[in-house]
């Protein structure tokens, strides 16, 4: 789980010949999506899932029975029937989600509850590469909370009961997309945690790196949380779904758009098969009572051990809840 050669997701170029040389190395023996249970009467919250990875795993869930909830920041309705024709389910509903919005988490989280009733599934997708920080009217950059801080939040929300079925035939799942680029950096800021700093676009790849950081390094205490006496009772699992053929990538110099593009489709994957790990992990019997695995394409990795370290989660998680605490955001009951 050692960092390995921290300089490959320095910049946006060698970010993009990382992962095209990685699509390059991919082994004989990866999982495959044959024999995978039917997710018929299954409840998924799908976030960031009107475009790209999560739109296509919207579409595959629903069309294995699932009932997916799509929680986007636009799209609704059109980008819900999109999903109903694509899977051929009409159990599709929509709910609006915008992460870089806080104070918005509480109202959807008992939205979610009255509308929905508790989840058998999560799936954790929305992403952004933004070109240089904002700042948002809480003082947070706004990759820092869209990447990681949101997601605190309503993990948090989960942690405090009543939104995930334990009564199922499966334990509940919570599944995030994360990223290789984690192993980036070389260490945690953590006097800097949570404050706004400025950068451009040359550094908002290195920063997307420690966002994914956080974020896993938060995932594996949630797990620890979740699962307190080492008895499973909610899968924890994390993925990189490699080079994904999306929009990620819309805040790039207008200059580097049309090539961007050509690269993205000619090297990266299209999102129905960048989806595969996501739904290996929502539907696998071989992972029922097991947590914290990490796929890497379709095969099982080790994550850095500086996500996996017990002491930089708990500092990680406390940090945060501390953030939380300071922000005069509605307290979440």
């Amino acid at each position: 789980g050692k960092s390995e050669g921290t300089d490959r997701y320095k910049s946006p170029v060698t970010a993009i010949l990382t992962g095209i040389s990685d699509l390059f190395k991919r082994p004989p023996d990866e999982l495959n999506l044959k024999n995978l249970p039917s997710l018929e009467g299954k409840k998924v919250l799908i976030t960031g899932a009107s475009s790209g990875l999560g739109f296509a795993t919207a579409v595959e869930l629903a069309r294995r029975g699932a009932h997916v909830i799509m929680a986007v920041r636009s799209g609704i309705p059109d980008k819900g029937e999109a999903v109903k024709k694509a899977s051929g389910s009409p159990r599709v509903d929509m709910i609006r989600l915008d992460l870089s919005d806080l104070e918005s988490l509480e109202p959807l989280c008992k939205e979610i509850r009255e509308r929905f009733g508790m989840l058998d599934l999560l799936v954790c997708n929305a992403a952004m590469v933004a070109k240089n920080s904002r700042v948002l009217k809480e003082g947070l950059d706004e990759m820092f909370v869209v990447k990681y801080f949101a997601k605190f939040l309503l993990f948090r929300q989960l942690l405090q009961g009543g939104m995930l079925n334990h009564q199922g035939n499966q334990l509940p799942r919570i599944i995030v997309v994360a990223s290789e680029s984690h192993r980036n950096p070389p260490d945690f800021n953590w006097e800097g945690f949570g404050s706004y700093q400025a950068y451009g676009i040359k550094q908002s790849v290195a920063m997307y790196g420690y966002y994914k950081l956080l974020l896993l390094t938060m995932v594996n205490e949630l797990s620890r949380r979740l699962n307190p006496d080492g008895q499973v009772s909610c899968s924890v699992f994390a993925l990189c779904p490699g080079p994904v053929n999306s929009n990620i990538a819309r805040e790039a110099p207008s200059i580097f758009q049309p090539l961007l593009k050509l690269v993205f489709g000619i090297f990266f994957r299209s999102p129905k098969k960048a989806c595969q790990p996501v739904i290996y992990l929502a539907g696998s019997k071989n992972l029922e009572g097991r947590t914290g695995t990490y796929l890497f394409l379709m095969q099982e990795k080790t994550m850095d051990d500086k996500a996996t370290d017990p002491g930089n989660g708990k500092r990680l998680w406390d940090l945060s809840e501390d953030l939380y605490q300071s922000l005069s955001l509605i307290h979440i009951s």
